[in-house]
């Protein structure tokens, strides 16, 4: 234990000297230790988030609260998340003889590994958020994502659970200690899901059909299976007023948010980390004054400029139809003139894959609205881009064509004055923030 703490140790101090070490640390730990994360001292409050999107700025959120409240707490602030990351954030953080020096240790978990980041400690509370089609390649269907959580669940665990995804509520079933989080009726929603896939029309318990009183976005809202009775659960913390127009957010009748970013998206991770911060003893009204306004620092939404334009980076994981909808709403929501520069160079950071048949499955109809004046497609499946937006609603004069991304934000730069939104994954939002003619904004 002690050779693989220290040996964790140096590498994690070498990996920052050179960018770079989050995971690398922890792999060569637990080759001398395979079992080290059961023979250290955790600390009393172990808080695990996952699910498929929202789990970095639900972790970011909560560290920022807990430690306004006065607690140490230590998390993969880098979201190194498989078990190698997880291992590594451990030991960096613990005495050579094995005690965690913190309050909470608070974990980033991906879901297909939650298992063995969970194989020798449990944690006191696990936050599930939700459960979407997510690069497939890898994952494949979010039922199978769902079965890879399911041993990753200690009995003693509390569950925070997303009561409007139908699959996560299914995590509560015969588990004791439960907890619901929920959005309740808003201005925005819709009558019946969303988007292409349709993963709410039948139940995930039964595969009888499902009938919604009304859903937020996609298949995420109030359901009811025709058959079992598997049902959206009456829940403990509430969204119980939303307004993204004027950006206002009403927690549980009483804690009035101001939201930074008017996503629904973003209501979600703040009503998850009020969830969980509520359940270690944080009081309502701090963690109110904590979020209320909160921009991210992990780089998921990122303001810049560019020549004459406002900048705004929405971080959209590709392969994940659900995560760009949402981002294209938010643009189709502002009232402002502006373009939208849609960027897909490498389709992964993790693995090298060519697929783009999931570029079909969002809907960038979205765009097709009065304040889009333009849409540049840049990065080296542009051209495949350019396929998907011929079968759209856009008109063909309305989006172009530019492969070299340096050279489609040269052209932005160039002329005009409009607002610019750029749509892309973490894989290659620096290519274009680390353009010398991109001044970012803190």
């Amino acid at each position: 234990m002690f050779l693989a703490i220290l040996v964790c140790k140096v590498g994690r101090f070498v990996g920052k000297l050179v960018g770079k070490g989050s995971s690398l640390p922890g792999k060569f730990a637990l080759k001398i230790c395979p079992d080290i994360l059961r023979r250290v001292k955790m600390p009393p409050h172990i808080l695990a988030v996952t699910g498929s999107n929202g789990k970095t700025s639900t972790v970011e959120m909560i560290a920022a609260i807990l430690r306004s409240d006065g607690r140490r707490v230590v998390y993969n602030e880098e979201g190194s998340n498989q078990i190698e990351g997880v291992t590594t954030l451990v030991l960096t953080h613990a005495t050579l003889t094995g005690r965690v020096k913190a309050d909470v240790l608070l974990i980033e978990s991906d879901e297909r590994y939650a298992a063995q980041s969970f194989r020798y400690f449990h944690p006191t509370q696990f936050v599930i958020t939700n459960l979407y089609r997510d690069q497939l390649t890898r994952n494949g269907h979010p039922e199978w994502v769902y079965d890879a959580i399911v041993p990753a669940i200690h009995p003693d665990t509390e569950l925070l659970l997303n009561a409007d995804d139908p699959l996560v509520s299914c995590f509560g079933r015969n588990h004791e200690k439960v907890k619901w989080f929920g959005l309740d009726r808003c201005p925005t929603d819709f009558d019946t899901p969303t988007g292409v896939y349709h993963d709410g029309a039948h139940c995930p318990v039964c595969k009888a059909p499902m009938t919604y009183d009304f859903v937020h976005y996609n298949h995420i809202g109030v359901y009811r299976c025709t058959r079992c009775g598997h049902h959206r659960h009456e829940t403990d913390y509430t969204a119980t007023a939303l307004d993204l127009t004027a950006g206002t957010l009403t927690l549980d009748h009483s804690v009035e948010v101001q939201l930074a970013f008017c996503s629904i998206y973003n209501v979600y991770n703040i009503l998850a980390a009020y969830a969980a911060c509520r359940e270690c003893g944080v009081d309502s009204a701090a963690i109110g004054k904590v979020i209320s306004n909160y921009v991210l620092k992990n780089g998921r939404m990122q303001h810049f400029t560019l020549g004459s334009h406002h900048g705004t980076l929405l971080t959209s994981k590709h392969e994940n139809s659900i995560a760009y909808d949402t981002n294209l709403r938010y643009i189709r929501s502002t009232q402002r003139p502006c373009t939208v520069l849609v960027i897909v160079d490498a389709v992964s950071r993790k693995y090298f894959t060519s697929e783009t048949s999931w570029l079909w499955d969002i809907d960038f109809d979205l765009l097709h609205c009065p304040q889009v004046e333009r849409v540049i497609l840049a990065g080296q499946y542009c051209n495949d881009l350019a396929q998907r937006f011929s079968f759209s609603a856009l008109p063909s004069e309305r989006w172009s064509v530019q492969p070299d991304i340096a050279a489609a934000a040269q052209s932005l730069q160039s002329a005009g004055e409009e607002d610019v939104y750029v749509v892309t994954c973490f894989s290659d939002r620096d290519k274009l923030l680390n353009l010398p003619i991109v001044k970012k904004e803190d």
